[in-house]
């Protein structure tokens, strides 16, 4: 078994109120087993799409996993549709009673177990998951060596069911291989480029390994995957061909561990006993929230302000009103001055800022949309950057300008030695 289809299952994804990460996860999860996603459908929550979808699906693959659709309203069809497409019966599962019976009698919700037996109502067939976070259980049916899996749709649902019983399950039955996956963070370095630079590497790769190119702002993530049945026989694999690209890459290279920009910056700040703080305008707090959202770095970053208003830079920061009048709020000489004004504030080795207008409106001064100022100071060190990015929606305007902040303060460690 080396591919999976999955389906979405529900209006809600199909009318863009939610979106699905479920896939995402799924298909991450599966990778490291060897079994790649070769399709994924995403379809309404109807009985006979849901079979006929089933029914392509099965023509791509053996192994098909659904998420969405099972509950206890009306509208969750998941489970009637795999009956008939099955040609099953549903039956009622003591097994799965008691443990729904159990789980709302632990969160003190046991008054809803009449409203919620349904959900132990199961495929005659079915080997059962049982749902430790919610009251629908996954179902998976096997039949002609054709396997259906179906799952809730919430992903906090589906992240335990998957990790913690339905990889280990399929590693188990079927014996997978193993999947290793390294990803080197290439900067400054055009991937047309990078591409050609790369290419009797490339075309010399041992027939396990597989390569992909994803860039993210100005860095390119090489993600070099490698299958197999031996772990350690792969990490060595995986090393071996690293070394070959380091000399091609030299100072190009700001990591060959991390994946997000975020946990690269968390092992550079720990290796090297640094504090960080953050002064945002135009990001709005995506800064703080991407170096936060790694576990560990309330060990480096002490804290982050955001001083929307142009008044706030002056009675927080320290920003003089006479430098914001003639230079404006959008300008080098202001992200400066806020940089400073966020290392005095919270006594960090290094300090971070951003302004700039995100749109679709201007700014009192009349700015121009997209254009971007930020400042980096690691000690004494300073230096600031300017971005002109009109062609970026608000909210991809933040996470843009705020990943580039960050990319460019780890180059910043590594070129100036600090």
């Amino acid at each position: 078994m080396k591919n999976a289809v999955l389906i979405t299952i529900g209006n809600e994804v199909l009318s863009g109120t939610t979106v699905d990460t479920n896939s995402n996860f799924i298909a991450k999860e599966l990778s490291k087993i060897g079994i790649s996603v070769s399709q994924i459908f995403t379809i309404s929550d109807e009985i006979e799409i849901i079979k006929n979808t089933l029914q392509s699906a099965f023509q791509l693959t053996d192994l098909v996993m659904t998420t969405g659709g099972l509950g206890p309203t009306k509208d969750d069809k998941t489970k009637k549709a795999f009956c008939e497409f099955f040609n099953d019966e549903i039956v009622y599962d003591e097994e799965t009673f008691q443990h729904l019976k159990t789980r709302l009698e632990r969160i003190g919700r046991l008054e809803i177990i009449e409203r919620n037996r349904e959900q132990a109502m199961i495929l005659s067939k079915a080997k059962v998951f049982q749902n430790h976070n919610g009251t629908a259980p996954s179902l998976m049916v096997e039949e002609k060596g054709k396997i259906a899996i179906c799952l809730p749709g919430v992903p906090y649902e589906v992240k335990p069911l998957v990790k913690d019983q339905i990889i280990p399950y399929l590693q188990k039955e079927f014996e997978s291989n193993f999947l290793k996956i390294k990803t080197v963070s290439v900067v400054n370095y055009p991937e047309s480029l990078l591409s050609d630079a790369l290419e009797d590497w490339e075309l010399n790769l041992p027939k396990n390994f597989s390569l992909s190119y994803l860039p993210i702002a100005n860095r390119v993530k090489l993600k070099l995957t490698a299958s197999g049945k031996d772990l350690d026989a792969l990490e060595i694999q995986l090393e071996e061909e690293i070394s070959k690209i380091r000399p091609l890459l030299k100072a190009h290279i700001i990591s060959e561990n991390g994946d997000k920009i975020e946990e690269i910056l968390h092992d550079f700040l720990i290796s090297r006993s640094l504090t960080i703080s953050t002064a945002e305008s135009c990001t709005g707090g995506e800064l703080s929230h991407l170096i936060t959202s790694v576990s560990g770095s309330s060990n480096y970053f002490l804290g982050g302000i955001c001083t929307y208003q142009t008044e706030k830079k002056t009675k927080i920061l320290g920003v003089s009103e006479d430098l914001i009048k003639e230079k404006t709020v959008v300008s080098a000489e202001v992200a400066e001055a806020m940089s400073l004004g966020c290392q005095k504030l919270f006594k960090t080795d290094i300090a971070l800022s951003t302004t700039g207008v995100a749109g679709p409106n201007s700014d009192e001064f009349n700015s121009e949309i997209g254009t971007v100022f930020y400042s980096i100071r690691v000690k004494d060190f300073e230096k600031t950057f300017r971005l002109y990015l009109p062609h970026l929606e608000r909210k991809d305007f933040m996470n843009f300008v705020s990943q580039k902040v960050l990319q460019d303060l780890i180059q910043i460690l590594i070129q100036e030695n600090l």
